[in-house]
């Protein structure tokens, strides 16, 4: 049985099931187990009943403290909600306000290789390992199969795409599908791309090479994932040693995973 892998919320933004992917194995995650997505303060009363129907019991979000204060989660009754800032500042500049935005740029347009560092950072920086090394932690406690978690930043492709990027390679997801699941993000939003990107056009004295910037910020570009593994590779050697070595998995760990989230 399969499942929307866009689900259908009112005002929810980018959520979307990690359900239903094979592994190198020839197994299969869990449906209803793992939803990724951007930020939650515009959820609709409909949305926070539609997901305590599916079963939502933990919320784990990954902005920084200015961008939860800015606007907070709206959580359903039956979930809890743990903050994990990865940054202590938003380095995706997908919360910065306009005219800050358009200041940085002026000083540096090029949105692509700002883009190239946050994510050798997400990979290399000590207190993006210890909020992932916690992820992991909140993701092996669960178990139960009633059960779901969902991780989410503001815009819901950086920290989120690489905490998604993580959860499936752990569990022997190939990376050609795990690349797929990311560029999915720029599908899903595609419309609400469209409208930002008609914002900044129209945004005054705004150049040519300051709206490359923006919409190289606001995009996800296979490079990006690509400067995560290869900082992966040059760290551990390899995703699994990266697991143990950095996020401190132990073997056990990821048997204990696979067994939570992935079809026997």
């Amino acid at each position: 049985m399969s499942y929307p892998r866009i689900l259908p919320l009112e005002k929810g933004y980018k959520f979307r099931e990690l359900g239903g992917y094979q592994t190198i194995s020839g197994q299969q995650v869990k449906w209803h187990k793992v939803i990724r997505a951007a930020q939650l303060n515009d959820l609709s009363d409909a949305d926070l009943n539609w997901l305590n129907e599916y079963g939502l019991q933990l919320i784990i979000d990954f902005r920084s403290p200015e961008e939860k204060a800015a606007a907070p989660d709206r959580v359903p009754a039956k979930s809890r909600y743990q903050f994990l800032p990865v940054f202590a500042i938003d380095e995706t500049k997908n919360s910065i306000a306009p005219q800050a935005l358009l200041n940085e740029l002026r000083r540096d347009p090029d949105g692509h290789k700002q883009m190239i560092q946050v994510y050798r950072n997400l990979i290399s920086d000590a207190h993006a390992q210890q909020t992932y090394r916690q992820f992991f932690a909140y993701l092996l406690s669960n178990e139960a199969a009633e059960r779901s978690l969902l991780f989410h930043c503001t815009a819901g492709k950086d920290r989120t795409g690489i905490g998604a990027a993580l959860f499936l390679g752990a569990l022997g997801v190939p990376l050609t599908q795990i690349t797929a699941d990311y560029l999915l993000t720029q599908q899903a939003s595609a419309q609400q791309f469209a409208l930002n990107m008609a914002q900044v056009e129209a945004y005054p004295g705004i150049t040519a090479a300051q709206v490359a910037g923006v919409r190289d910020l606001m995009s996800v570009y296979p490079e990006y994932l690509e400067t995560a593994w290869t900082t992966i590779n040059e760290l551990a050697g390899s995703l699994s040693g990266y697991l143990h070595d950095y996020l401190q998995l132990s073997s056990q760990d990821i048997t204990d995973l696979k067994k939570i989230y992935l079809t026997d």
